[in-house]
């Protein structure tokens, strides 16, 4: 089955359009990579309604690397909770400021290789910051970018690090940046691990259904 990809997104923003993610809110209405990358790292493992609360109550406190050095932890931490593992992470929030403040003048790098050297920083998160916060080409890929991409037949691959690369590779750059947000979107609502609705799926003509053996 040949993929119709610009199809595919064409519809995906159809079905979605009225629906922002946590991060999406945070980059279109504040447009700050700092911000960004503090939401995309308390949004980890963390239900989208729950970041975007502790978001709000963290940048109430601070929203600048040097406003969130000052902050305790335990200000930190109750500010966040109850995103997942809110004390690890309130410790990688202390330490990605203090090197952002020593090592880059307090910005946000704006390299995928030097965002990686922040502690806590995976490529997910890093292709989301040069994303959303600097617009520059890139593509998040997380389980459900990963799942959907292989059951739609984009890729044949086994983790999201080779998805990555093979969407890089095979996936117009126009497409890029909207990736994420759609599949995350489709990914949590209609195209489930477990039993997807294939039944009242928008893109169910498009997709050759690669792993499926049981849909609703």
């Amino acid at each position: 089955m040949p993929i119709d990809i610009e199809k595919i997104v064409h519809t995906l923003k159809n079905q979605y359009q009225d629906k922002a993610s946590t991060l999406m809110d945070v980059a279109t209405t504040r447009k700050d990579p700092f911000l960004i990358l503090i939401s995309c790292l308390l949004s980890l493992r963390t239900k989208d309604e729950v970041t975007a609360e502790a978001s709000k109550r963290l940048f109430r406190l601070a929203n600048t690397p040097e406003q969130m050095s000052r902050l305790k932890s335990e200000e930190i931490e109750t500010a966040i909770y109850p995103v997942g593992f809110y004390r690890r992470k309130t410790q990688q929030i202390i330490g990605i400021c203090q090197v952002l403040i020593e090592n880059y003048g307090s910005s946000v790098p704006d390299s995928i290789e030097e965002l990686l050297k922040l502690k806590g920083v995976g490529r997910k998160t890093a292709n989301i910051v040069i994303t959303l916060g600097y617009n520059k080409p890139g593509i998040a890929v997380d389980t459900h970018v990963h799942r959907i991409s292989n059951r739609l037949g984009l890729v044949a691959t086994k983790d999201p690090y080779q998805t990555e690369f093979a969407l890089r590779k095979t996936l117009p750059k126009r497409y890029w940046i909207c990736l994420n947000e759609l599949l995350v979107k489709h990914g949590k609502t209609i195209c489930t691990p477990i039993s997807p609705k294939c039944s009242i799926c928008p893109i169910t003509e498009y997709c050759s259904r690669v792993g499926v053996t049981r849909a609703r």
